[in-house]
């Protein structure tokens, strides 16, 4: 049902109190919640590829089913945010998603688990998406970028906690009670969502559904800004999704023969990656997006050497996980920063299109580090992260505005 559009001056009216902490802290858990549901299965590869009877090289196949539901969600179901009632949109996909969750932990076959981990990845990247875009509209100018900084930190926390959950909970009961631990959670957010959620009616896109859709193609084809930061976004996630996928494989094999819940638990040391995303948004907001770009790429591109030595020390490894988590974060907080600064009335679009680099990467990186570890090892997977690593810093050099140097202050267009 389409959102009724208010009259002049309304919505600054609404917008005027500031938010709850509590709405706020919500926002965020529940960005936190729905994030996860895409990444539980990463530590989870080599049981879920037993069960099944798939060969190690093609187990990756699984995390790629996710993030085809990720970029269906980004073209089809985000926008949507534009034009219908968002409150109601988000709770009727949160119980769709519970649905999906069940599904997936009673999965009898391949097909049927593929088709499961697609439906989670559509359902939980639009509700993760449109409750970032919730944020920003609910919240009032002055706190715009607070509110909208608390759920990307949701967002950060539910992407690396979700490895470690998923490994505790898997070594405890198996992959399937994961996903019915999910479901759990999710009923619990639908209720509090439906209680707490403020009620606002808020302005919607002039256009009818195939339109609106049109348009985030003809932002895709006409902004450079989103253009130049979506595939810098696209290689590195492909990056992070390659050395997240391929981790569980040497490491639950000898000589470590860690559990899922030690392999879940290096996604904890990226945790600091949160102050550092933090950091970097205020960074752009200054006109630092270059700089803070340039720093990150070259994190990104510094992460594989000691990653490169994981046989040898597993401390070697930690630091390859601080450094890899600090240079995503980052570069992704100055991405949204950049994309949301060309204008307040496409958010949903905007983000939208946005997501479609990071999903393309994302299941790009997935399915190519399996196949990678399957012929060439560790450290070929190694040679795959720090060769798109280093493309993704030629591609920002490359793409930098005429006269800008990269420590300086980024202009509006990139």
């Amino acid at each position: 049902m389409a959102e009724r559009s208010l009259p002049a001056g309304a919505p600054a009216a609404q917008s005027a109190a500031l938010l709850p902490g509590a709405v706020v802290l919500l926002l965020a858990v529940a960005c936190a919640l729905s994030v996860a549901n895409v990444y539980y299965a990463q530590p989870l590869l080599d049981a879920m590829g037993r069960e099944f009877g798939m060969h190690e090289g093609a187990v990756g196949v699984i995390v790629t089913a996710t993030q085809l539901g990720c970029a269906l969600a980004l073209v089809l179901v985000v926008p949507l945010g534009d034009l219908l009632d968002r409150r109601r949109l988000m709770l009727a996909q949160l119980g769709l998603l519970g649905l999906a969750l069940v599904a997936v932990a009673a999965a009898p076959r391949t097909p049927w688990l593929l088709a499961g981990m697609l439906a989670l990845g559509l359902l939980g990247t639009a509700m993760t998406q449109g409750l970032l875009a919730l944020s920003a509209a609910l919240a009032a100018p002055a706190e715009r970028g607070r509110v909208v900084g608390a759920a990307q930190g949701g967002v950060v926390i539910g992407l690396l906690l979700a490895r470690t959950l998923a490994g505790a909970v898997a070594d405890l009961w198996g992959w399937r009670a994961v996903y019915l631990v999910s479901a759990g959670l999710a009923a619990g957010l639908a209720l509090a969502l439906h209680r707490w959620l403020p009620r606002r009616a808020l302005p919607t896109a002039n256009l009818r559904y195939g339109a609106l859709l049109r348009s985030l193609f003809t932002l895709l084809a006409t902004e450079r800004v989103l253009q130049v930061r979506g595939m810098i976004a696209l290689l590195m996630f492909a990056v992070f999704s390659a050395f997240w996928t391929a981790l569980v494989l040497p490491l639950s094999a000898p000589p470590h023969a860690l559990t899922h819940t030690a392999v879940g638990a290096f996604g904890l040391v990226g945790v600091a990656g949160v102050l550092v995303a933090a950091r970097a948004g205020r960074l752009a907001d200054c006109g630092h997006g270059q700089r803070t770009t340039g720093a990150g790429l070259a994190l990104l591109c510094l992460a594989w050497v000691p990653i490169a030595f994981l046989d040898q020390s597993l401390w070697a490894l930690a630091l390859g996980v601080l450094l890899l988590d600090i240079a995503a974060q980052a570069l992704h907080v100055t991405n949204q920063t950049m994309i949301f600064a060309l204008g307040t009335q496409a958010h949903s679009r905007l983000v939208g299109g946005y997501m479609m680099f990071y999903a393309a990467g994302s299941g790009l990186g997935s399915i190519a580090s399996t196949f990678v570890y399957a012929r060439a090892g560790w450290l070929g997977v190694c040679a795959l992260g720090a060769g798109l690593s280093l493309v993704a810093a030629l591609f920002w050099a490359l793409t930098l505005p005429r006269g800008t140097a990269p420590g300086c202050v980024a202009p509006r267009r990139a």
